[in-house]
């Protein structure tokens, strides 16, 4: 099991690193009491019920806080094994966050923003020091933060996290609402016309070659490839952790199934988790086309 505690100054983006962790299939738990922390770990451990746990832990748990240090020696000595992500960021940076959102730091009550910073870097000066990851979003963007979670986290280059459907659909059903790229493929030789391939779908090897017997057909899903080998890393970068790609003829049978399963065919190449659907591919036998 990977422990991950996420702390760090109140502002810098713990929040955000929680859903981040949350989207890499983290079990997040935020703000937990302290003395709870070892009782969920433990509990974790006996179970061998969820590989990856993040608890978030801020200046609000600040009687905890007291017995942080203690705990955490303690787990480590049953056996425990855990990270420490701490967030830090310039004052001056907090103090603008915070004026910008009208939010209240936790120390602040009815004083000045300025002293309740300084007063909560002084309080976790201890559990900065046992971190094992210091982060610095003063001058972060949120896909800056990103990428530097990915590195820590993923521990690798890939993304097998990152989730990319591809959907065939018919033109006349509608466009599918949650597409990010559509295409249209009613370009190709349409197999709806050879009485023969007409009863069968993009699924069939008869239909699958007979499309794919185009020039056209060959070259777009070449290119439709590299395009979508190009974007990915870069939607990455953006945040993003899903795509749909669209794909779509006349009916949703024929040739934007074979050019959706030309096209999963050569995408398993990639670091990436890729699911087929097809969308339409029964509506018309059912009404009989």
């Amino acid at each position: 099991m990977r422990f991950v505690i996420v702390t760090g100054m109140s502002g810098a983006g713990r929040n955000s690193v929680m859903k981040m962790l949350e989207d890499m299939g983290y079990f997040c738990v935020d703000n937990l009491p302290v003395p709870l922390i070892p009782r969920m770990s433990k509990m974790m451990l006996e179970e061998n019920s969820l590989e990856k746990v993040a608890v978030g832990i801020d200046i609000r748990n600040q009687q905890g806080l007291l017995e942080l240090d203690d705990i955490l020696d303690e787990m480590l000595a049953a056996g425990v094994r855990y990270e420490i992500l701490f967030l830090e960021a310039d004052s001056s940076v907090l103090i603008k966050r915070y004026k910008e959102t009208r939010r209240n730091h936790p120390l602040a009550l009815q004083g000045r923003v300025d002293k309740a910073i300084e007063a909560e870097r002084e309080e976790l000066a201890f559990i900065k020091k046992r971190a094992d990851y210091i982060l610095d979003t003063s001058h972060m963007l949120v896909r800056d933060l990103k990428q530097e979670i990915d590195k820590i986290f993923l521990g690798k280059d890939e993304y097998e996290n990152f989730f990319v459907t591809i959907l065939s659909f018919g033109f006349k059903y509608g466009i599918p609402e949650d597409s990010d790229l559509v295409f249209d493929v009613r370009f190709l030789p349409n197999p709806y016309y050879i009485p023969d391939l007409k009863p069968q779908t993009g699924n069939d090897r008869a239909v699958y070659d007979y499309v794919m017997s185009s020039p056209q057909a060959v070259t777009f899903e070449k290119q439709l490839f590299e395009m979508v080998e190009f974007l990915i890393p870069n939607y990455i970068l953006e945040g993003k952790n899903q795509l749909v790609i669209s794909i779509g003829c006349t009916g949703g049978k024929h040739r934007s199934v074979t050019i959706v399963n030309a096209l999963a065919k050569h995408m398993k190449q990639l670091p990436y988790s890729i699911k087929v659907e097809h969308r339409d591919i029964e509506k018309d036998r059912k009404q009989g086309k």
